[in-house]
């Protein structure tokens, strides 16, 4: 078994590199995370900040990132390095990337994309643990009658990322299922 240790509340193999890259956003400092094989994690930063190290991968999302929260872009084109997680939680998380920008799912319509409307819960707890928030962008599953739940950036951040996303859309809080 593998040692590991935890940076930024996130587990790491101690024999694998992580590289970061620290892009402050509008919502806060974001900490890219990432492998030689790809994307890690981002997390939002409390307390001090991390001295970078980038590869390619952090550079790119960097680049990305910069272009979403500027209105330029509406999807991602990253490599992710999910090594580590169930399989459920990866097909969970491919699921995500499908929902278009400026759209919204609920949790119940997320757990029809898996197959079955029984893992309602499981699809929702994967949710929760996305390591890779906005680029596998979690924020756009809402409950079932509009309302903005769960979101690991917290529920104010999941509303500036939908608001971002479709201005016109949201309203008193609410957020309406396209799909």
């Amino acid at each position: 078994m593998k040692k590991s240790a935890l940076y930024l509340n996130i587990e790491v193999p101690e024999s694998e590199t992580i590289y970061i890259e620290i892009y402050k956003s509008m919502i806060g400092d974001l900490c890219i995370g990432a492998s030689d094989l790809g994307l890690r994690y981002i997390k939002l930063i409390k307390g001090k900040t991390p001295e970078p190290i980038p590869n390619e991968h952090t550079s790119r999302a960097l680049m990305q990132l910069t272009e979403y929260f500027s209105g330029e872009r509406n999807e991602f084109n990253l490599d992710l390095d999910l090594n580590g997680y169930t399989d459920f939680s990866v097909r969970v998380w491919q699921k995500l990337k499908n929902i278009p920008y400026g759209k919204t799912i609920s949790y119940f319509q997320l757990a029809k994309e898996m197959g079955d409307v029984k893992c309602i819960r499981a699809a929702a707890s994967a949710n929760g643990r996305n390591p890779i928030p906005i680029i596998i962008p979690c924020h756009r599953v809402i409950g079932s009658d509009g309302s903005l739940t769960g979101f690991a950036l917290g529920l104010d951040i999941k509303r500036q990322l939908l608001t971002l996303e479709n201005p016109i859309k949201y309203k008193d809080n609410q957020i309406s299922l396209d799909l």
